[in-house]
């Protein structure tokens, strides 16, 4: 089942682009989101499949690969990475359907988006280090492509730009694999043991001094494709000049392969290390809270705007890893899943104003909440976004900052404190942008806008509902991570103890 998760994407990805012969976009659209639907079905059997009362890697796949490079085809999933290949399948299926039906060169855009969702399925559940690096890397041209070609004016400036990033990020990510498996004495890359005990095979433990050398890689590896400040200047610009499709995969998936592999790779592998560096990790967390937070006050673009708003809240999940307890650990795997479904909702509501109004000019824009000559269902439908993402309770975004905060509050007191400004900043910078683009008299430079279909409600729809149940109900991720949650904060020395358990916290 895992290998059909990855598989599936790429083959009908392969069929759409070589395919002999003329075939109408119709054809094109319809094979794409049939695809991306029965990959996302998949996936939900898998978690109903998924044991979650343990924290062992369930549904292993190995075949033996390039045995002289220690190189094989080695799969699982635990409650980490379970979660996480839900929300790619989810998010793609969602793409290609608000995908324009008129788009342009169809074969090779459907092409490149199931490709992109295969390579992040492989990722996350890749369990051999080059295996990971294969599939890691195999995001950077369909991505880099999806913004040359279908972005806006300055696309070749951003396509080129995140195509750097992410190539010094891959050769980072390349480097500490190598030296660690070099350094240990691996007789292989594969990773074995339980989940959040994870370590190369036959592999010795590493003295401190060299953890720390080969974290510090990972570190800023996994920093730039997060990204963190000051590795972040790449993301305003490919949001901005990217589809909204585009940007709904890069926030809501793609920079979560960089949260994903430091929780993997950093803690995992080097939790001693993982344990040195914590407070400076902290710290690092606050300045990306804040600095995001500020850069978003000054926006003048609404894509602009949600763009550093990712910035700051992937802040939540590095302060969350710092601290490393039960709780914020499993904080961080909700922020994820959570900043996923919101950032999603903001870009497809900030799509659907461009598309209708022309504007994402927050100067330009008023009124559009107008119910006779605005757009008040997807105004709505941001508003709810923008709470969330403010941490409004009844929401998505209120249970993971809060599990985050409460988890790392014992251990970085003044760290946490710091970051729940950049929560209140939140408010700040989309309070501004909501009450100037949504309220007051609708705006005469913005007239006669065209008529809203469901085609462009119901991916935002949809969105919202889950945010809404998670919200109320979010025991269903709890329960597929907090074993491996537990798992991994147990492996970090000294391990942090909290006054309450986990279940009593909860």
């Amino acid at each position: 089942m895992l290998s059909a998760l990855i598989w599936i994407p790429i083959l009908a990805a392969a069929l759409i682009g070589f395919w002999p012969g003329t075939v109408s976009s119709k054809i094109v659209r319809n094979g794409a989101i049939t695809t991306a639907v029965g990959v996302f079905i998949l996936s939900v059997i898998l978690a109903v499949r998924f044991n979650a009362s343990t924290g062992e890697l369930q549904f292993r796949e190995f075949i033996p690969w390039i045995d002289v490079l220690g190189f094989n085809y080695n799969l699982g999933v635990d409650g980490l990475s379970m979660p996480l290949t839900i929300l790619n399948c989810l998010l793609t299926g969602l793409a290609i359907y608000s995908t324009d039906e008129g788009v342009r060169r169809p074969r090779l855009y459907y092409a490149l988006l199931l490709l992109i969702s295969g390579g992040v399925s492989g990722a996350f559940l890749a369990q051999n280090l080059l295996l990971f690096f294969l599939f890691f890397e195999v995001e950077l041209i369909p991505l880099y492509l999806l913004i040359a070609i279908w972005g806006g004016e300055r696309r070749g400036y951003a396509a080129t730009k995140f195509l750097i990033y992410t190539a010094i990020s891959g050769i980072l990510v390349l480097a500490a694999f190598l030296g660690a498996a070099w350094l240990s004495g691996a007789s292989s890359f594969d990773l074995v043991g339980k989940a959040g005990e994870l370590h190369l095979q036959d592999g010795v433990p590493l003295p401190l001094v060299r953890q720390l050398i080969l974290l510090i890689g990972v570190l800023l590896a996994f920093g730039i494709k997060i990204p963190l400040v000051p590795f972040h200047t790449w993301l305003p610009d490919a949001h901005v000049e990217a589809s909204t499709p585009v940007s709904v995969l890069l926030a809501g998936v793609l920079l979560k392969l960089g949260t994903y592999g430091m929780l993997r790779f950093g803690l995992g592998l080097f939790p001693d290390a993982w344990a040195v560096a914590a407070p400076w990790l902290a710290i690092w967390a606050v300045v990306s809270v804040l600095y995001g937070a500020s850069c978003a006050i000054a926006q003048k673009d609404m894509k602009k705007v949600v763009a550093y708003s990712s910035i700051a809240h992937m802040g939540y999940i590095l302060l969350g890893s710092a601290a490393a307890t039960q709780v914020s650990m499993l904080g961080t795997v909700v922020q994820m899943i959570s900043h996923g479904l919101i950032s999603a909702l903001l870009f497809l509501s900030v799509g659907v104003v461009y598309k209708k109004s022309g504007s994402r000019n927050i100067d330009v824009l008023k009124g559009l909440l107008n119910p006779d000559r605005g757009l008040p269902m997807i105004g709505s439908l941001m508003i709810l976004g923008v709470m969330a993402s403010a941490g409004l309770p009844g929401l998505a975004g209120f249970i993971a900052e809060f599990l985050v905060f409460r988890g790392s509050f014992p251990v970085f007191p003044v760290q946490t404190l710091l970051c729940t400004i950049g929560s209140g900043l939140t408010s700040v910078y989309f309070l501004i942008t909501i009450n100037r683009v949504f309220f007051g008299r609708l705006s005469d430079l913005v007239v006669n806008l065209p008529q809203v279909r469901w085609h462009d409600r119901i991916p935002s729809l949809v969105l919202a509902i889950i945010i809404v149940v998670m919200g109320v109900q979010p025991g269903v991720v709890i329960a597929l991570s907090e074993k491996t949650a537990i798992g991994m904060a147990a492996i970090v020395s000294p391990p942090v103890q909290i006054s309450q358990n986990l279940p009593e916290v909860l």
